[in-house]
């Protein structure tokens, strides 16, 4: 390494000629006597402090003559002689004041991100990301529930712009408190049911591969519902008199509406929302036996319902079959393409959006109003259909086949195969033979 001292200026440092060969050379400035500029053979220059530390040789690089000026190169030799002579190491320093700034500027990134978090993962978010998750998983009518349920009583609530994670046992009381206090005893009860189901899935959304991964973010570790006791809902206990039922029957028309209260009756009181998802290649025409899909729970794939029909529920279906079919082949006319059957729903207005549940349900509801008497709902009308077949001496096994309800237990689900065909058929005729000789008959009192 070739040294040579000099009083350095703009000028001389310009007319420094690179090296020949493959070794840099130091020329030193006069004041301070640490400064140099290193020339390397590629024709670089930089300032550089050379010095010692403990009798031991150190350099260190302050840098380029294009963008160091000479008089601030000096001034920093002279500060890095001044740490020297105070026994401390500038190498040293240099990689703590890097390490300080990179932990300040990861502070200030992590800083950033937890502002982000705090305004995306809210209560708000969780409920709309759990909503959504029933909506994927075919759980459309709960998912609707929910999502009303959330809109009603919690969106417009300071509290559903909190962080998910930070709202607190005592603020979900409050939620569920303001419900209570309506008088709205069941929906204060629905609320935290709600509330509980989508802290619970974002909880357990870590370690089970069946939940979606948009919950993982919210960094839910615990569920502040858990706290709260759960809202005792009392069990509904109306149900029609054979008069208000045969009133309610001879209201039903042909209107599309109608048919599907009708269907839901003559089939043994199925459940709306199951109705209203069949499709044409649900229904069997030779055994007269109509599919549905039962979603209902805990279930993480639909159960299988079949229902026999008696002679007035298929004809029912079959005019629903006829419908759709003739629609659909008068529309692939118009398109000059084959017609496609299978999909088409059995409720639809126009073959491809199946009818909303809550077009029977206001049906149902103006039929109660005209009857002028104590008001009813579909699970009502549900309710009053198990009992007369209880009544009827229809076993207990039997409505719970024919009404797809509590199916889900250690028994059905793996010993239980028996299909209960001829059961649900001799239900069901035995079932339209009773509403038959109800509309038949003269009203009583009772």
């Amino acid at each position: 390494m070739a040294t040579t001292r000099i009083h350095l200026t703009l000028e001389r440092i310009r007319k420094l000629q690179s090296p020949q060969g493959n070794q840099a050379v130091y020329v030193f400035d006069d004041a301070p006597r640490q400064l140099s500029v290193r020339v390397t053979p590629a024709g670089s220059k930089s300032f550089v402090y050379s010095g010692k530390l403990n009798g031991i040789p150190l350099r260190v690089t302050i840098g380029s003559v294009d963008t160091w000026n000479l008089d601030d190169a000096r001034e920093e030799a002279r500060r890095l002689q001044r740490l020297i002579d105070t026994g401390i190491d500038p190498r040293e320093l240099a990689k703590e004041e890097i390490a300080a700034k990179a932990a300040a500027k990861a502070a200030e990134v992590a800083a950033a991100t937890e502002a982000e978090n705090r305004k995306r993962y809210t209560l708000r978010a969780l409920c709309e990301t759990y909503t959504k998750h029933l909506e994927v998983n075919g759980k459309g009518r709960s998912a609707a529930a929910t999502r009303s349920a959330f809109k009603c009583h919690v969106f417009s609530n300071d509290v559903a712009n909190l962080p998910a994670n930070e709202v607190s046992s005592l603020l979900i009381a409050g939620l569920v408190r303001k419900v209570r206090e309506t008088g709205k005893e069941r929906a204060a009860g629905i609320l935290r049911s709600y509330l509980s189901a989508a802290y619970n899935a974002a909880k357990k959304a870590p370690f089970d591969a069946s939940l979606p991964a948009d919950l993982i973010p919210f960094s839910i570790s615990y569920n502040p519902v858990d706290a709260i006791p759960a809202i005792k809902i009392k069990a509904g206990n109306r149900t029609l008199s054979t008069n208000e039922l045969k009133t309610y029957m001879a209201s039903l028309g042909s209107d599309l509406s109608d048919q599907s209260l009708k269907l839901a009756l003559y089939a043994g009181g199925q459940r709306m929302a199951q109705l209203l998802r069949a499709k044409i290649g649900d229904y069997d025409d030779q055994t007269q036996t109509l599919r549905l899909w039962d979603s209902k729970g805990k279930r993480t794939t639909p159960r299988e319902h079949l229902l026999p029909l008696a002679p007035e529920a298929a004809k029912i279906v079959s005019s629903l079959v006829t419908r759709a079919k003739e629609r659909e082949t008068a529309k692939a006319k118009e398109q000059c393409r084959e017609p496609i059957y299978s999909n088409l729903w059995l409720f639809s207005t126009h073959g491809r959006v199946a009818m909303t549940f809550e077009t029977p349900g206001i049906r149902a509801a103006e039929i109660c109003a005209g009857m002028k008497g104590e008001s009813f709902n579909l699970r009502d009308i549900r309710r009053t259909v198990e009992t007369m077949l209880a009544g009827m001496g229809i076993s207990k096994d039997t409505r719970a086949q024919l009404l797809s309800h509590g199916l889900s237990g250690v028994q059905s689900a793996h010993y239980d195969r028996h299909t209960y065909t001829d059961e649900k058929r001799r239900a069901l005729k035995a079932w339209e033979a009773k509403l038959e000789a109800i509309l038949s008959s003269q009203n009583t009192k009772h």
